[in-house]
């Protein structure tokens, strides 16, 4: 099964807008705020990560650009939102470039991390692909019920 490059962004960058929504509901303050829950992020720190989870694993791992990732400084990250909002808008541009330079059958152009060296996202591009599109599904949820805390 193939998906075409267009779907595929379709997809993306459906889950990068709501995000990008989310931020724009939320504003300054409130997406700097983490929800009352043990081991919570703020909005502004969920989108970050995603961003991370983009260059790494899209424009590293299957494009083959040099990426130098702080994942722990992900969670941390705070800012102005509208600053976010222009690198969700970047990181969509760089996206569509990364994929236009991926060969979904083949091995990733840099080695994944270990635990997931062994998993379908470590064995292709199209497995890394995939898991960003994961990564980033998922953390639309994550930041859909982090708005609704917050409100």
């Amino acid at each position: 099964m193939r998906i075409s490059d267009e779907d595929y962004l379709w997809f993306a960058g459906r889950a990068l807008d709501g995000m990008a929504a989310i931020l724009t509901e939320l504003g300054d303050e409130r997406a700097n705020r983490r929800p009352p829950l043990p081991g919570a992020n703020t909005p502004y720190a969920i989108v970050t990560h995603c961003l991370g989870v983009l260059e790494f694993w899209a424009g590293s791992l299957v494009a083959g650009r040099a990426v130098e990732r702080d994942r722990d400084a992900e969670f941390t990250a705070s800012g102005p939102v509208n600053a976010l909002l222009s690198r969700v808008a970047a990181a969509k541009d760089r996206l569509r470039a990364d994929l236009a330079a991926a060969e979904p059958a083949e091995p990733l152009r840099a080695p994944a991390p270990a635990k997931y060296a062994d998993t379908p996202a470590g064995r292709s591009q199209g497995g890394a692909l995939q898991h960003v599109y994961e990564e980033l599904a998922q953390h639309h949820g994550q930041l859909e019920l982090t708005r609704d805390l917050l409100r």
